[in-house]
């Protein structure tokens, strides 16, 4: 059982079995959702890239812009598609491999209505702008707390179902759901830690360098423990499966799951090279990234080595053909991943395109390919057909997305090696050689059209695949939603001493090792909590000395908190989504010092909450904005109309914060919750009473600037429209610290991009 995947046992007369049903039924609906939810996620991200590409299909219309539908589209392809992907997988394997019925049909039937409304929730609210623009965690409190309940739930159907199992060992790909149950609660919770201000506004408890590192602790481990170790039960359960062989090697498999889940932990700081993070932790990053190498090859040699013998059922099986690409996939993204840790690759590569088509890479060709294989795999085995309606239509999606996915990737390799190229080149003479950043965005849009080509193939595979699905279900009788089985109850174990004493007097230092931790696998909770202390070691060092050092370090004490204004400025900044493609981090590189002032430091972001640093610089830094363009008039007429003052821009025009009002109404709240504990920001309770008029005079002081401009000087209540908020926002960036050290000559670069755009 261990070292091969469990066969389903059939429905038998035996009375000395037990005999008990699978619950199909929730299987199929998470399997709908998948495909329904990957459908609407892909198309999206069409979208935003066509948008990257023509910014006029942004249509003027604040729900459809660039900024707010990229978190839409993360969101859908991360949660939607690929957690419900994983839920229909581990509810299908879990059963089959324990030999029991989930542990609460009503559970089940919460967890799933549960999730379907947290989406439909983030349906809702990113289009609007209520986000909290922190990758991958943008969802406000409320949502947060429905995430957390709802995972709750399936963390006890999940292990409930573990106690009542009726198979004693537990098989591997059941060691990988655990990783994940127990990784994104605790990443989910530690990261969510907000005050709320209103139902739809809240600010992290975390500011700048510390909100920074746990947001990529969680972020990256967020792909690890959502995207990474349940695709990876998945492998193990319907790659076996498939071929019909054992896995390659159980001794494998245990040096896989415990150094992944103890490495990877590690390894966030890789994404805040070259910044004001300490040096130590930017070295456990590259240190901790680098070693994934091991685990992550070994999982894939595990899972193509299981084929050894069976590789001609590749060519006729459109199911291995997804699983066995999806598992060189992963062999290939981890190995890319390691290699854009290295701080060298990284100075190239980092706030470029590389990134994204490393991220795609993952997620299409590693998550979705092992998705569509096991959704490919479990429809017709719930509905006791022999095959899919189709299985030529499943072989053509395989290569609309194989074609989709090298399209994709090789656009964004050679986009973000000549972003980064053309960031860092210097001239004979020691000055930098593209100023102008519209030299590097009009250098990549011929490789943003070769990226839609791709999504487009991408996506049409994925309406194949519904299509497929969906025929497979209606010309097939009624669903077998209860599957009776029998199989025999569990013993429990008596005493626990002489199977220690047996597997310790085994001879071979091998075969102690797998007896050892065959014990480990009978006894779940020995293996929950040593799961448990591997998970938490990683975040536990390298969060609370950070935490520390940070509180102990001393302030620069020109850095003061945001003024009323510029907080309503920075809340509509991050509503708008402009850090999706801006940063506010200088890194420590030359060429970075060169363009946008001297570097940032730690000090400068004690009262950024969230940190807003990005991590693609579709746009320029922004970090000492207000020195180097300190004209209001030049920001109203970018955010207007981009073009007017950058020929070529493809950021979407802003209209609407020239026409609409500020909202003032929660302002004095704002404040109070960032006085109180435990935020702690130096607000007096004079500043709290006052600060709508405060907002208002500040207002007024801009909208006086703004008139000078004969164009502007007989609009009416100027200083009553967002546009000034965020220009008041804009003009603040940087002037806290080294306004002597900006670069006065990139003030006067007519084509650099600023808030929101490219």
């Amino acid at each position: 059982m261990t070292a091969t995947a469990a066969h389903d046992h059939p429905p038998g007369a035996n009375p000395a079995l037990e005999t008990f049903a699978y619950d199909n039924r929730i299987v199929r609906d998470f399997i709908i959702a998948t495909v329904g939810w990957g459908v609407v996620g892909m198309a999206v991200g069409v979208l935003i890239a066509s948008q990257l590409a023509f910014p006029a299909l942004s249509f003027d219309l604040p729900w459809l812009t660039f900024g707010r539908l990229r978190p839409l589209h993360t969101n859908a392809v991360v949660f939607a598609f690929a957690g419900n992907a994983v839920f229909a997988g581990v509810y299908y394997s879990l059963q089959r491999l324990l030999k029991a019925r989930m542990f609460s049909d009503v559970i089940s039937r919460f967890h799933f209505w549960g999730w379907q409304a947290i989406i439909v929730a983030a349906v809702i609210t990113l289009p609007m702008g209520i986000t909290t623009s922190k990758e991958y965690a943008e969802l406000e409190w409320p949502i947060d707390i429905a995430i957390a309940v709802v995972w709750i739930s399936f963390a006890i159907n999940f292990f409930g179902t573990i106690w009542k199992r009726r198979e004693r060992h537990l098989y591997v790909a059941i060691w990988f759901y655990m990783a994940t149950v127990i990784g994104i609660a605790m990443l989910h919770v530690v990261n969510s830690f907000e005050m709320p201000v209103t139902l739809t506004k809240s600010y992290s408890v975390y500011a700048g360098i510390q909100d920074a590192l746990v947001q990529w602790w969680y972020g990256h481990n967020a792909v690890a423990f959502l995207l990474t170790t349940p695709f990876l039960g998945l492998m193990y359960y319907f790659l076996p499966k498939a071929a019909e062989r054992p896995v390659y090697s159980y001794r494998l498999s245990i040096v896989h799951y415990w150094s992944l889940i103890f490495v990877y932990i590690w390894a966030g700081p890789h994404h805040l090279l070259n910044s004001s993070l300490p040096e130590w932790a930017q070295t456990l990053g590259v240190v901790f990234s680098i070693m994934l190498i091991g685990p992550s090859w070994g999982g894939m040699i595990n899972g193509l080595l299981t084929l050894r013998g069976a590789w001609d059922k590749v060519r006729t099986s459109p199911v291995l053909k997804f699983l066995v690409a999806g598992v060189t996939f992963y062999g290939m993204s981890t190995f890319e991943g390691c290699l854009l840790a290295l701080r060298d690759v990284n100075a190239l590569s980092h706030d470029t395109d590389w990134t994204i088509g490393h991220v795609h890479n993952g997620a299409l060709g590693w998550v979705a390919l092992i998705t569509f294989g096991s959704i490919y795999w479990m429809v017709p085995k719930l509905y006791k057909r022999e095959a899919l309606w189709s299985t030529q239509m499943a072989n053509v999606h395989f290569w609309l997305a194989t074609i989709g996915i090298a399209l994709y990737a090789v656009a964004m390799w050679i986009a973000g090696i000549t972003e980064g190229a053309m960031q860092m080149a210097f001239d004979k003479d020691g000055h930098l050689v593209y100023r102008d950043w519209m030299e590097i965005v009009r250098a990549i849009l011929p490789f943003y059209h070769t990226r839609i080509a791709g999504g487009v193939l991408f996506l049409t595979g994925a309406i194949l695949c519904a299509i497929n699905v969906w025929k497979t279900i209606s010309t097939a009788p009624a669903p077998l939603a209860d599957e009776v089985v029998q199989a025999p109850k569990l013993l429990r174990d008596a005493a626990y001493s002489p199977l220690i004493t047996d597997a310790l007097a085994k001879p071979d230092l091998r075969e102690r090792g797998n007896a050892l931790h065959g014990l480990v696998e009978r006894w779940p909770s020995l293996m929950i909590t040593l799961s448990v202390i591997a998970l938490v070691i990683g975040g536990a060092c390298e969060i609370i000395p950070t935490m520390i050092q940070g509180y102990l370090s001393p302030r620069i004490a020109t850095v003061t908190p945001y003024t009323p204004l510029e907080l309503t400025g920075r809340d509509l900044y991050i509503r708008e989504g402009c850090s999706n493609c801006h940063t506010q981090m200088i890194r420590t590189l030359r060429a970075d010092v060169e363009r946008y002032g001297d570097y940032t430091r730690a000090g400068e972001h004690i009262y950024d909450r969230p940190f807003l640093w990005g991590s693609k610089r579709t746009g320029p830094d922004l970090g000492r904005e207000g020195n180097l363009r300190p004209m209001a008039s030049w920001h109203y007429f970018h955010l207007e109309r981009p073009r007017s003052t950058s020929d070529g821009s493809i950021m979407p025009n802003f209209p609407w914060l020239c026409r609409d009002d500020m909202d003032l109404s929660t302002l004095s709240t704002k404040l109070a919750v960032l006085a109180a504990p435990p935020i702690f920001t130096p607000y007096s309770a004079e500043q709290i009473r006052t600060a709508v008029d405060d907002a208002r005079a500040q207002a007024k002081g801009i909208a006086d600037e703004l008139r000078k401009e004969a164009r502007l000087k007989d609009l009416p209540d100027l200083e009553k429209k967002e546009v000034v908020a965020v220009i008041a926002y804009l003009k603040r960036l940087g002037t806290d610290f080294g306004k002597a050290e900006a670069k006065p000559a990139a003030a006067t670069d007519k084509a650099a991009p600023v808030a929101g755009g490219k």
